[in-house]
């Protein structure tokens, strides 16, 4: 049997749920590392990304005894993450907003931070187009995106082949960057950065 199989993984998590500190390690190690480079995926950033990894493990530390064994530990663990990374980026932005109004810089002549509010309109209008496309392509983008499931692993659980997977992707991503293009170069440059 597989080390992370749903099997093993549901024995962790009702363990967990009781405070099993082992059955926490253990979970941490199946998933830190992925985790890791699904934020730095967003973040561009190996401190930023350790920061997102520790917060997502405390968070399901303080709710281990909330976690429902029907769900899967993976999805819930990276919805956590990609909440905490959008919260990541307000937070910058109000930051760097705060330093440019104490050092007397106009918001018109900052355009790092025009870029870092417009990231929660852009990820919004990303949510939006991600709705709109046919309810299995939305599924597999959203497993591979969101849950960061690799191909293989969409497949099997979607019961459809690998290539089935990867055609899904390629039109779901075509998409985006057909309907992020009509917009502007903004957006084009969020789609480079946060979506590939």
């Amino acid at each position: 049997m597989k080390e992370n199989s749903p099997l093993i993984e549901k024995k962790l998590v009702d363990k967990l749920k009781k405070g099993n500190m082992i059955a926490f390690d253990h979970l941490f190690h199946l998933y830190s590392n992925r985790l890791f480079y699904f934020a730095k995926g967003y973040l561009k950033s190996d401190a930023d990304a350790e920061e997102i990894v520790q917060e997502v493990f405390a968070k399901i530390w303080e709710k281990r005894s909330s976690l429902k064994e029907k769900l899967s530990f993976k999805a819930y663990l990276f919805t956590i993450a990609f909440n905490a990374i959008q919260k990541f980026f307000i937070k910058k932005s109000r930051q760097q907003e705060y330093c440019n109004s104490s050092q007397g810089v106009s918001p018109e002549e900052d355009h790092s931070t025009i870029e870092l509010i417009d990231y929660h309109s852009l990820l919004s209008f990303v949510d939006q187009l991600i709705e709109e496309l046919p309810p299995r392509r939305k599924e597999v983008f959203l497993k591979s995106r969101k849950e960061g499931l690799s191909t293989k692993e969409i497949a099997n659980q979607m019961k459809i082949s690998p290539k089935t997977v990867e055609n899904q992707l390629t039109e779901a991503l075509k998409y985006l960057k057909k309907n992020l293009g009509q917009e502007n170069l903004s957006r084009i440059l969020f789609f480079a950065l946060f979506l590939q």
